[in-house]
């Protein structure tokens, strides 16, 4: 799992907006960025998450785009999905597109739909928003990495990542990381998983 936080704890500002994640931004944390996805076999998220990616990233350039673009996903939903909804019709026939409109849908379990996929060979499962599946996520407790991107800015109010949590999880910090910008990425893996 990987997600941007505020130093208090949230992922969104009150308005949705995260403006203050671009702020500390900086040539090596991207990078950082740009490398987690890039070791990914699949990128999950949900389906609102998914629905504001899918119209972007399939014409955009710089160093996110290839991984974002070249990497299989998976957008959980309970609603059901059509993952072409989402992305423009001009856009459909961008080679960089496809990854987007093949897109898995899962709309079972969550936590069987994890299992099953864990289960399975291959690179790292990256999970990247939004903060209602990461708490759902979270829940199921088969999170193997937090990847935590404290970004220094306190929020005040906004969209937390850590309120469902309803009972203790102890976590152990396997890294800590900072980039010049004064993004603080934090590794913890759950205590339980430790061998």
């Amino acid at each position: 799992m990987k997600m941007s936080i505020s130093v208090d704890g949230f992922v969104s500002g009150e308005d949705g907006k995260m403006d203050w994640v671009f702020k500390s931004s900086d040539e090596e944390s991207r990078a950082w960025a740009v490398g987690v996805s890039a070791e990914a076999g699949l990128i999950i998220m949900g389906r609102k998450s998914f629905h504001a990616m899918a119209p972007y990233w399939p014409s955009a350039t710089g160093p996110f785009a290839a991984p974002m673009n070249a990497i299989p996903k998976g957008v959980f939903t309970q609603k059901g999905y059509d993952p072409t909804s989402s992305i423009a019709d001009k856009d459909k026939n961008l080679p960089a597109a496809a990854s987007w409109l093949e897109t898995r849908v899962f709309n079972g379990d969550l936590a069987e739909e994890i299992k099953a996929l864990k289960a399975g060979e291959g690179k790292p499962i990256v999970a990247i928003g939004g903060a209602e599946f990461m708490r759902n996520l979270i829940a199921t407790g088969l999170v193997d990495e937090y990847q935590l991107a404290v970004h220094p800015v306190f929020l005040g109010k906004g969209l937390p990542i850590l309120n469902g949590i309803t009972e203790a999880m102890d976590v152990k910090l396997i890294e800590a990381r900072s980039f010049p910008g004064g993004i603080v990425v934090h590794t913890y893996v759950p205590e339980s998983k430790q061998a």
